[in-house]
């Protein structure tokens, strides 16, 4: 998933304040901000190149350090310990942990395929990102729909009100993961516009995602806290 489990940090900082929304939002995507940086350390190497070339059904990674099952369970321990140290309070740190647990069981239904340890290990996860891009996305989509609306729910039992443009801004977000991931299911922007091929740093996969989820997170970051008093 991508816009999926930024839904479950919305919801972990509804229940638990102190842990900082940026922080649950950084969490929530711990596994996709390890695999960046291994992206540029050379040890999981992303493709295609150019992003315009790019399909969810035909990117190609190894995220043998950063998603695949046995690493998690160093990373489950940093993740509580930053939690923990960060906030001063184990309840925090067991809800990153939660949010990070939660990452793996989201991309075990609609992301990438995972393995125990390598390719060649057992795969954990149904990979339907490249064997059924369509389904994964329902999938996201559905799971989205679902914690959005127990997340405003549990706001409007709380007395918590929003402008309707508060409310559409952070739909908004999980609404563009969805489309862009549609846009790109099996057809590329290349084979769909005819674009013609370019030499600039710009249309790299890597750093294109990478600025896709900073935006994401800035404007959750500013909407978020913009409720209105009753």
């Amino acid at each position: 998933m991508i816009a999926g489990h930024y839904a479950t940090a919305l919801i972990a900082n509804q229940k638990f304040p102190k842990g900082t929304l940026l922080f649950f939002l950084a969490v929530s995507q711990f596994q996709d901000i390890f695999w960046f940086i291994f992206h540029y350390l050379g040890l999981e190497p992303t493709g295609p190149i150019d992003v315009f070339d790019a399909t969810i059904a035909n990117m190609t990674v190894l995220m043998m350090y950063s998603h695949h099952l046995l690493p998690q369970f160093f990373w489950a321990i940093l993740v509580f310990l930053l939690g923990r140290i960060l906030f001063k309070s184990t309840t925090i740190g067991l809800v990153a942990l939660a949010l990070f647990v939660s990452h793996i069981v989201l991309d075990f239904f609609s992301g990438h395929g995972h393995h125990l340890f390598g390719a060649n290990s057992v795969a954990i996860g149904l990979g339907l990102y490249a064997k059924n891009a369509y389904l994964a996305i329902l999938i996201e989509a559905v799971f989205m729909v679902a914690a959005l609306t127990y997340y405003f729910r549990e706001e409007a039992k709380a007395g918590v009100v929003r402008t309707t443009k508060n409310r559409a801004a952070i739909i908004g977000v999980f609404a563009y993961g969805i489309v862009f991931m549609v846009s790109i299911a099996t057809v590329s922007f290349r084979d769909l516009f005819g674009l013609p091929v370019l030499n600039f740093a710009f249309n790299t996969t890597v750093p294109t995602i990478i600025f896709t989820y900073i935006a994401m997170t800035a404007v959750l970051y500013w909407a978020v806290p913009k409720t209105v008093k009753a």
